[in-house]
């Protein structure tokens, strides 16, 4: 009776294995090592719904735990021979794309062939979702493409810019979902900084000259745990229409003078008056100065407000924030408060 008893148990237990393998959602992340993707892949990992499919180039760059779970798989690839993985990208439920070329000769290929490459070898039975990450960079303030973006952008705006006039081509298109994040924070002692988190605590050394002057521009920022948290929400829950499925990320939008007045009040730095600084002025120290500037670092300049409609954070699915304000700002950038 014992030996019955346990064989029933044994089976019961093989097969709720079984059944819990086969229901397991296969999500591939691409740019696994990067900032963003670090915080992408923790979530992930976290999760044991998920079978998990890490692309990376260098595999020693990832510091997150993959031997926490058997079924959190590294592959050693990058999007210039994606094709190589064709077999497993038809079985993939979820992709999340995250990898991108900054700059170079290789830019256009990854970040516009390759990356429809990619897409055209998923099964667009097979697959649920697409979270295809591209930049808010290349919007207008009411969230339409920019065009000065595709015409004067650098390599990488300027791709991105391209690949998303063409997704719409795509077998897949009805199941991508585009997310822009706007300006990212994010990184520590276990995660890669990115370059704009990294350069904060040195712009704080000169608070006592920043404090004093006026500038006329807006923006958002996004802080990369938070931007996980907006992709775990998508998976779980993907947006009914194709219009809803363009989402810029960002917390709201700030101005260049309410940011400098939070950090002085973070700092306990105090404001006693304010010297505007006029796009005019500026363009009178480039010209003096002969100042060399690219076209798109000029048009940036005069545009000034990089500010949109609707940006959407964890809040917006009533779920926590990670990094709302340029205090959370300055304290997850290691920053002391004064």
């Amino acid at each position: 009776m014992r030996t019955l008893w346990y064989i029933i148990v044994q089976s019961d237990l093989i097969l709720t294995k079984i059944f819990t393998f086969m229901t397991k959602k296969r999500v591939l992340l691409t740019g696994a090592s990067g900032c963003i993707g670090h915080y992408i892949s923790e979530v992930l990992i976290a999760d044991p719904n998920y079978e998990v499919y890490l692309l990376v180039r260098n595999p020693q760059k990832l510091q997150v735990d993959i031997h926490k779970r058997e079924d959190v798989h590294v592959l050693t690839g990058d999007m210039q021979t994606i094709e190589q993985f064709a077999d497993l990208l038809s079985t993939i439920d979820v992709a999340i794309l995250t990898a991108t070329a900054w700059g170079g000769e290789e830019t256009f290929n990854v970040n516009v062939t390759k990356t429809k490459v990619l897409m055209n070898l998923l099964n667009p039975e097979k697959c649920e979702q697409v979270i295809y990450f591209s930049t808010a960079s290349v919007l207008d303030s009411e969230n339409q493409p920019l065009p000065e973006a595709g015409e004067i952008g650098t390599d990488y705006i300027s791709s991105k810019y391209k690949c998303l006039q063409t997704l719409d081509q795509l077998a897949i298109y009805p199941k991508i979902t585009t997310v822009f994040p706007t300006l990212v924070l994010g990184g520590d002692q276990q995660k890669p900084y990115s370059h704009l988190t990294s350069g904060i605590p040195e712009v704080t050394k000169y608070i006592n000259i920043i404090r004093f002057l006026a500038a006329d521009g807006s923006f958002h920022f996004i802080h990369g745990k938070d931007i996980a948290t907006v992709v775990k929400h998508l998976i779980e829950h993907p947006l009914a229409s194709q219009e809803q499925r363009r989402l810029v990320l960002g917390q709201s939008r700030l101005t260049a003078n309410d940011a400098i007045a939070q950090v002085c009040e973070y700092l306990g730095k105090k404001i006693y008056f304010r010297i505007p600084l006029s796009l005019g002025l500026a363009n009178l120290i480039i010209a003096v100065f002969k100042i060399q500037m690219a076209e798109w670092d000029r048009f940036c300049m005069n545009y000034r407000h990089f500010s949109y409609a609707n940006v959407v954070n964890p809040s917006k699915f009533n779920l926590p924030n990670y990094c709302a304000t340029m205090s959370d700002v300055l304290r997850v950038s290691g920053v002391n408060k004064r």
